[in-house]
């Protein structure tokens, strides 16, 4: 099984798969993996649940987070993400719908490496997407240390 690059953490199928068809034609979605909500990134993340037996060391490069989600909110999510040393460094890039200052604000006190606010058109939140794709995991250079 090839590393997962980028974990998308999205409710919305419709967003998912307009993330999803995005990051395709970039050919930044061969190793993506799409859960519905924040109780399954955590499982997915720390290999449990229906994701027991997975790898917990080959993390994803990135994890595209809504923040309104059912069972955990993206909040909750990125807070135990960035809390926990083995997924601490992962780049969490907020992707929501949510222009409220106090989410801003909270997700970056959480760790949020970017907060964007989901575009309406689709040509405008597919280029966001590529865009994030592009740079999170072809231009930005990740620390390979792990302390």
């Amino acid at each position: 099984m090839n590393p997962v690059e980028i974990l998308l953490v999205e409710d919305n199928l419709d967003d998912a798969e307009l993330a999803i068809s995005a990051l395709r034609k970039k050919n930044l979605a061969s190793a993506l993996t799409h859960v519905e909500d924040g109780e399954e990134a955590l499982e997915f993340l720390f290999g449990e649940g229906r994701f027991a037996g997975r790898n917990g060391v080959e993390q994803p490069k990135l994890v595209l987070l809504d923040l309104k989600m059912p069972k955990l909110s993206g909040l909750e999510v990125l807070k135990i993400i960035k809390s926990d040393k083995r997924t601490s460094k992962i780049p969490v890039v907020v992707l929501t719908s949510s222009k409220e200052e106090p989410d801003i604000q909270e997700a970056y006190a959480l760790g949020a490496n970017s907060y964007i606010v989901k575009p309406v058109t689709f040509d405008s939140f597919a280029d966001i997407v590529s865009t994030v794709g592009f740079y999170w995991l072809l231009v930005n250079q990740p620390s390979h240390n792990t302390l």
